[in-house]
């Protein structure tokens, strides 16, 4: 497993505590309800991780908890679908985590442009390089953020979005803008994984 770096795993980590600290009420008390506010965050978070945001908060969470609390995943897992080899934008601005993903999608048979560490540069590549889907690290150097450049990336070439980021309430207060999301620190395996589930832009 390859990580952010400390800032943003220490990021990640408070922003778990968090949604911990808001929910998990509703694994003892099924019936007990929460604002309307966290049931909105709450349903925002199912979508961004595929799961059906129409059931009630009470049946949501368990599952949402289990991704956000992050057992190790297993190196061995195979990715379900194989895929098409895609053109992938990758924004990143840890060296250390990017240069680990790049090695990880070049082995399968994924095209990278970047890896970019500001969304300003990465923009100004997709000028050049059409590109299939774009993963984001949602916390860049630079004025703009990740988010930022999902919007413009969705806008313009309606490209698939996943982000990369432990900032799990950025990523569920902009779910629209997002295919799915990988919550450092993740391994190569787990952004194969998503990309491999993500459905072309046509």
């Amino acid at each position: 497993m390859f990580d952010g770096n400390a800032d943003s795993t220490g990021s990640a980590d408070a922003n778990v505590a968090r949604l911990c600290a808001l929910y998990d009420g509703l694994l003892e008390a099924p019936d007990a309800t929460v604002s309307a506010e966290a049931e909105t965050e709450l349903k925002a978070l199912a979508k961004i991780f595929d799961l059906d945001a129409e059931r009630p908060a009470a049946e949501l969470w368990p599952y949402l908890r289990a991704v956000l609390v992050r057992q190790a995943p297993t190196e061995t897992s195979a990715v379900a679908t194989q895929v098409e080899p895609l053109t992938v934008l990758l924004v990143e601005d840890d060296a250390e985590a990017a240069a680990a993903l790049t090695e990880a999608l070049d082995a399968a048979g994924h095209r990278i442009v970047g890896p970019f560490h500001s969304a300003e540069a990465a923009e100004a590549a997709t000028a050049l390089h059409p590109i299939d889907a774009a993963l984001l690290d949602i916390n860049l150097s630079g004025d703009a953020t990740g988010v930022d450049l999902a919007r413009s990336l969705k806008a313009r070439w309606g490209t698939p979005v996943i982000f990369l980021s432990g900032d799990v309430s950025a990523a569920a207060a902009n779910a629209e803008l997002a295919a799915a999301m990988v919550i450092k620190p993740y391994t190569g395996r787990d952004v194969l994984d998503a990309l491999a589930r993500l459905e072309p832009a046509v």
